[in-house]
């Protein structure tokens, strides 16, 4: 475990210190876009802190390679290689996009070639753990391989719309799954866990080095170079574990169990830690198509910009993004150290918890519309018209001219 926390120590320092000269730099030489119109931010901020990530977790795999505790990581040298290829190619595409604005076609087939040199390096999906389905032909393989690759990739990067969002969600995320990995690992379930928390400890480090930056009201964006290498890494970490682990290897009584369920994490866990991401993505698709757009298109109608127009503040909204991703990722962990009904009534009560502090605001704001609609008629003459508005549009009646702003 100490090596694991050393690289995740290096990473942050290595992240956070030149995310501090990235940022200095940024301003310097004007290295920022303009505001766009869906960007919840109200002042140009340098969006190239995914490079200070990947410079970050590319020190701490270095480290790493000569500490020969973890030398079985390394032994397969190509997969190491496949992977920070992929990485270099993400971030670069990011960082042009970031700078440029690159069509969507384009990005997609950046992510595609990253994603094809995973599986070049064997970075793959092996078989997968229901009922034992073996991937016999190649070329399956690649192809569910690189659709999970560039689906995480993206899932994560349509999140990334708030101070801190993605970064945090990561470390959460990424924490309970370095838990599992490790754990497996130390019960000696398999060899192939090492690498998943290898990435997975590093990923951590950047996150932490680069959230301080990042946090309310950001000083940097990670930009798409961040967020989609936040995903490349994330996904690499779930194949490592869900493609090339047999169910079978997964033996409940090391964690005190009798049941079949730490059989099934392999599967459950990667789906959990990225249940927003995944339930954003999908929702903009379907949201897209129907409205004619290509999938990738952009627009403001995401879960984190529904929460500001619902009234939430930003820190809140993003607490609430933190909160969903620590029930449904610590819940399906809990399944291997607990009997399944404790499990399942930490997700349902938690789940029901972060569904009240959702929903808040639109019950505050019925009482005040309620409030505002029963309000008795006064000697002002704005007074009766006001009761006939939306509380969030009080402010544009001018008490001069009772007529101007108000919405007939």
């Amino acid at each position: 475990m100490i090596f694991y926390v050393l690289l995740t120590v290096v990473s942050g320092l290595v992240t956070w210190g030149l995310s501090i000269v990235i940022y200095k730099l940024s301003h310097r030489f004007h290295w920022y876009p303009k505001i766009r119109e869906r960007d919840v931010h109200t002042r140009p901020t340098p969006r190239l802190g995914g490079v200070a990530m990947f410079l970050g977790i590319v020190v701490a795999i270095g480290i790493a390679s000569q500490i020969p505790q973890l030398s079985l990581v390394f032994s397969e040298d190509r997969k190491i290689w496949a992977i920070l290829a992929a990485a270099l190619i993400i971030v670069v595409v990011g960082v042009v996009d970031d700078i440029f604005d690159l069509d969507w076609l384009t990005k997609l087939a950046g992510q595609i070639i990253a994603a094809g040199v995973l599986v070049w390096g064997g970075v793959q999906i092996l078989s997968l753990p229901i009922g034992g389905i073996l991937l016999v032909s190649s070329f399956p393989s690649l192809v569910i391989t690189v659709f999970l690759v560039v689906l995480v990739m993206n899932a994560v990067n349509f999140i990334d719309g708030l101070d801190g969002l993605v970064a945090g969600v990561a470390i959460i995320a990424n924490g309970v799954f370095f838990i599992y990995s490790y754990l497996l690992q130390s019960n000696g379930s398999t060899e192939y866990f090492n690498l998943a928390s290898l990435i997975t400890a590093a990923l951590i480090g950047a996150c932490l080095g680069f959230l301080p930056l990042n946090f309310h009201p950001a000083k940097l964006f990670m930009g798409d170079a961040g967020a989609l290498l936040v995903g490349l890494l994330m996904a690499v970490s779930a194949i490592s574990v869900t493609g090339e682990v047999d169910p079978s290897a997964v033996d409940a009584n090391q964690f005190g169990r009798g049941d079949l369920f730490p059989a099934f994490i392999p599967i459950l866990l990667p789906l959990a830690i990225l249940v927003i991401p995944l339930l954003d993505f999908g929702l903009a698709v379907m949201r897209r198509l129907h409205a004619g757009k290509s999938p990738f298109s952009a627009d403001r109608l995401h879960l984190h910009h529904r929460l500001l127009d619902m009234g939430h503040s930003h820190l809140h909204a993003v607490l609430i993004f933190y909160a969903w991703t620590a029930v449904v990722a610590v819940g399906c962990l809990a399944f291997m150290f607990v009997p399944w009904y404790w499990a399942v009534a930490f997700i349902v009560v938690g789940l029901a918890v972060s569904a009240v502090f959702t929903l808040a605001p639109l019950s505050r704001r019925k009482r005040v519309e309620a409030a505002a609609q029963s309000a008795k008629s006064s000697a002002s003459p704005v007074a009766p018209q006001m009761a006939r508005l939306d509380p969030l549009d009080v402010a544009s009646v001018d008490p001069l001219d009772p007529q101007k702003g108000v919405a007939s």
